[in-house]
């Protein structure tokens, strides 16, 4: 399997401590509201017909797609649903977080957030293969992992 990136190509030879980041757009910083991403977790080897479903469901094609290593985890995103593929063993401590929120700068949100009243940081700002990201319970306890994607120094 080859798949286009830009300026490498992901093939079954790519190392796999190496992020492979495929986006139609690699920077949030345009968004003028949050986009919101619905979680579905699927074991290894199904990522590829769990996309092809909602492909066919909502009429459109992913527009994400990267690994994190470093996790263990394999994403894609098509339409509002983040598809996150992993053993359950290591998605054990993702499946707390009830949604994704992709926005223009994780830094004015950890603002808001930071002056609200009974919020709580969960996970600090962090580097991800597509940006950075946070994670904060909500005062009525939603967890939700706030990321802005920001191109990577190839420009993926």
């Amino acid at each position: 399997m080859t798949e286009a990136t830009g300026t490498h190509a992901v093939t079954k030879d790519t190392p796999t401590d190496t992020p492979v980041v495929i986006r139609r757009h690699n920077d949030s910083s345009h968004l003028t509201e949050p986009r919101t991403l619905i979680r579905v977790y699927t074991p290894p080897g199904t990522l590829d017909s769990v996309t092809a479903f909602y492909e066919r469901l909502l009429g459109v094609e992913r527009d994400m797609y990267f690994t994190y290593p470093a996790r263990e985890l394999t994403l894609a995103v098509v339409g509002s649903f983040l598809l996150v593929e992993a053993t359950e063993e290591v998605l054990e401590p993702f499946r707390a977080t009830d949604g994704t929120l992709l926005v223009d700068s994780a830094d004015a949100y950890l603002t808001r957030l930071g002056a609200e009243e009974g919020t709580e940081i969960l996970v600090p700002p962090h580097r991800v293969p597509t940006g950075t990201g946070f994670t904060a319970r909500h005062p009525d306890g939603t967890v939700i992992e706030y990321v802005e994607h920001r191109p990577t120094p190839d420009g993926s």
